[in-house]
C-alpha cells in the first residue's frame, strides 16, 4: 500500500478552506448531513458498517439520488465523480472553492473526488463538522507524516474528561484539527489554539469556521507552550503527540521527536506555569513502566513539589510488543511485511535498551492551588468501564480534595457527611464448600453507579457507619460512639481506623461533606 498525495492535498493559501466552510455547512444542514442524519438515513446495519470501515455497505446504505446519499458519497466514500456532478451536488460556485483551496482534487481525466474529510459529529450536544486529512478506515491508503488527525478515541476520552464549567480563558494545546475548541466554545469567552504544524491550523480554522466561531478563537503556530510563553489561562486541554518511542519524527500529529515519554513529561511539568489561580489542565499522557521506580513515581516526579493538586489517572498499560504493532497498524503498516518487521524490530530493541517493560496511558488533571501549598498529588489507576463523562467528575474530585486539604488534625472527626444517593452495598456471598451447603460472604462492597463507578472494600463495621452518616444527623465520631457502644468496641480504636478509610472514600465521592452540598 503506498502513500496517496490525492488524500494530503495541497491547500491554496489564496483560498483558505476555512472561507468557504460556511457555506459548506449551510449546504449539509439542509441536506440533513448530520450525525443522527447520516444514522437515520443509513439504518443501523449500514451505519455500523461505516464505523466497522466497510465502504461498500455503506454504498449499498447510501446507493439512491437524494442529496444526502449524494453527499454521503461524494464526502464519506470519497467516490472519483465527473465535475460536472460535484456542481450539480453542491452548487457551481461552491463546486470551484472546493476546487480553488484544494479540498476538491481533479484527476488527469476530469475526474474529482474530496480530498478532505469533513466529518460531521455531535459535541456537547451541538450538529459540528471537523475539517482533517482522510484517514484509512474507508480509503486504502497510508497516511503521511503531515496527516492531520480527524477524531479518533484518544481525542473523544479528552473531551469526555475536560470540563466544562465557564471560564474566561481556555488554552488548546496541539489543537489538531480542533476537536477540542469545539468542546470548549459554549463554556469559555475565548479560546486561544496552538499548533506547530501549519496545516492542522489551517484545517482547526476551517472546523471553527463551520461552528461560526471565528471571533472567539485565535490560532498561533509554534511548539509547545512558545506561542503563549507569557500567558496564564482558566484552562489548558492538550493532546499532545504522546506515543512513545525513538526520538523521530514519523508523523507530526502523534510523535515528538523526544524521546520515551518526554513529551508528556515536557508538557504536565510545564502545563502549571499557563495557569490562572485554581486554573485547571487536562491533559492525555503516556508513560513507560520499567526501571526501579513505580509508574506513578515517575509521573509524579514530573510536578512540582509545591503549588497544584494533581489526579493521573492511568485507564490501561500495553506490553511493548502490542503497543509497537498497534501504533504501526494505526500508520496502516503491515508488521508482516519487510518494512514492518525491521521497525517493529528497531522499535522493541529501542525498549528493550531503556528497560521498558510497558507503556501506560491515561488522563491528568491539574489544578493550580497557590506557590504556597505542599502539591497534593494521586495516581491511579481506572481500569473499570464506565460511560459517564470523566469532566464533571474531576471538577468534583478538585473540591473534595480541597475541603480535605483546609482540614487540621482531629478536625474531620466532627463533621457531617451524606452518602451519595448513587450509592450500592453489594453483598456478594459464594456457596460455603467447607460446611459443603449455604453461603459465606466473599466480598462486601461500597460501589458508586454513577460517574467512574469507584468501589471500595469495607468490612460490615464500616458499612454500618457509611449507612448512619446524615448531613442533618450525628458527626463521624458521633456516629462510631453510638456503633461502638451498642456492638460493645472500643471507640477510639474504631475512630482511628474508619478515618483514614472515611478519607478514601470522600476522595473518591462515595461519601459527601456536608459543606461540599451547599457549594
Amino acid at each position: 500500500m503506498s502513500k496517496d498525495p490525492s488524500f494530503c492535498p495541497s491547500l491554496s493559501p489564496d483560498h483558505p478552506v476555512a472561507e468557504l466552510a460556511p457555506e459548506l455547512i449551510e449546504l449539509f444542514e439542509d441536506a440533513g448531513f448530520t450525525a443522527d442524519g447520516i444514522a437515520g438515513h443509513l439504518g443501523p446495519e449500514y451505519y455500523e458498517a461505516l464505523h466497522r470501515g466497510e465502504p461498500a455497505a455503506v454504498a449499498l446504505g447510501a446507493s439512491g439520488d437524494s442529496p444526502l446519499d449524494r453527499l454521503i458519497r461524494l464526502f464519506i466514500l470519497h467516490d472519483e465523480v465527473p465535475a460536472t456532478v460535484l456542481a450539480d451536488v453542491v452548487g457551481a460556485r461552491l463546486a470551484t472553492q472546493l476546487l480553488d483551496s484544494g479540498v476538491a482534487i481533479v484527476d488527469g481525466n476530469g475526474s474529482v473526488r474530496i480530498g478532505l474529510d469533513i466529518r460531521p459529529h455531535v459535541v456537547m450536544g451541538a450538529n459540528r463538522w471537523i475539517f482533517s486529512d482522510v484517514d484509512a478506515s474507508l480509503i486504502s491508503h497510508v497516511p503521511g507524516s503531515e496527516h492531520v488527525l480527524g477524531v479518533g478515541s484518544a481525542s473523544l476520552s479528552l473531551l469526555q474528561s475536560t470540563s466544562v464549567s465557564p471560564v474566561n480563558t481556555v488554552l488548546d494545546l496541539g489543537t489538531g484539527s480542533g476537536i477540542q475548541i469545539l468542546g470548549q466554545l459554549s463554556c469559555a469567552e475565548s479560546i486561544t489554539a496552538t499548533d506547530i504544524h501549519a496545516r492542522a491550523l489551517e484545517l482547526a480554522r476551517a472546523t471553527v469556521a463551520a461552528a461560526g466561531a471565528d471571533a472567539q478563537v485565535e490560532f498561533l503556530q509554534g511548539p509547545w507552550f512558545e506561542p503563549v510563553r507569557d500567558r496564564t489561562f482558566d484552562r489548558v486541554v492538550a493532546n499532545p503527540p504522546f506515543v512513545v518511542g525513538l526520538p523521530e519524527v514519523g508523523h507530526v500529529y502523534r510523535d515528538s521527536g523526544l524521546n520515551l515519554d518526554e513529551a508528556s513529561r515536557l508538557v504536565i511539568s510545564t502545563a502549571p506555569r499557563h495557569l490562572t489561580p485554581a486554573g485547571t489542565a487536562h491533559i492525555l499522557a503516556a508513560w513507560v513502566h520499567g526501571g526501579d521506580e513505580s509508574w506513578q513515581q515517575r509521573v509524579a516526579s514530573w510536578l512540582p513539589d509545591k503549588g497544584v493538586a494533581a489526579w493521573i489517572i492511568q485507564r490501561d498499560v500495553a506490553d511493548p510488543a502490542l503497543y509497537v504493532s498497534t501504533w504501526l497498524k494505526d500508520e496502516s503498516v503491515d508488521v508482516r511485511t519487510p518494512e514492518g518487521r525491521s521497525r517493529s524490530q528497531a522499535w522493541l530493541e529501542h525498549f528493550a535498551d531503556n528497560d521498558v517493560t510497558g507503556i501506560g496511558f491515561g488522563f491528568v488533571a491539574i489544578q493550580n492551588i497557590g506557590d504556597d501549598q505542599p502539591s497534593d498529588i494521586l495516581a491511579e489507576e481506572m481500569p473499570q468501564r464506565f460511560e459517564d463523562p470523566l469532566g464533571p467528575e474531576v471538577e468534583e474530585y478538585f473540591a473534595r480534595v480541597a475541603w480535605l486539604r483546609s482540614l487540621v488534625p482531629g478536625e474531620l472527626e466532627h463533621k457531617h457527611f451524606a452518602v451519595r444517593p448513587a450509592l450500592a452495598k453489594e453483598d456478594v456471598s459464594l456457596p460455603d464448600t467447607e460446611l459443603g451447603q449455604g453461603f459465606s460472604r466473599a466480598a462486601l462492597r461500597l460501589t458508586r453507579t454513577d460517574g467512574p463507578r469507584w468501589s471500595h472494600q469495607v468490612d460490615e463495621h464500616l458499612a454500618a457507619i457509611v449507612a448512619g452518616l446524615n448531613p442533618q444527623g450525628l458527626s463521624l465520631a458521633e456516629t462510631v460512639e453510638l456503633y461502638a457502644t451498642l456492638h460493645g468496641f472500643d471507640e477510639e480504636e474504631l475512630l482511628a481506623s474508619a478515618v483514614p478509610a472515611v478519607v478514601d472514600l470522600v476522595r473518591h465521592g462515595l461519601i459527601i461533606p456536608a459543606e461540599l452540598l451547599e457549594v
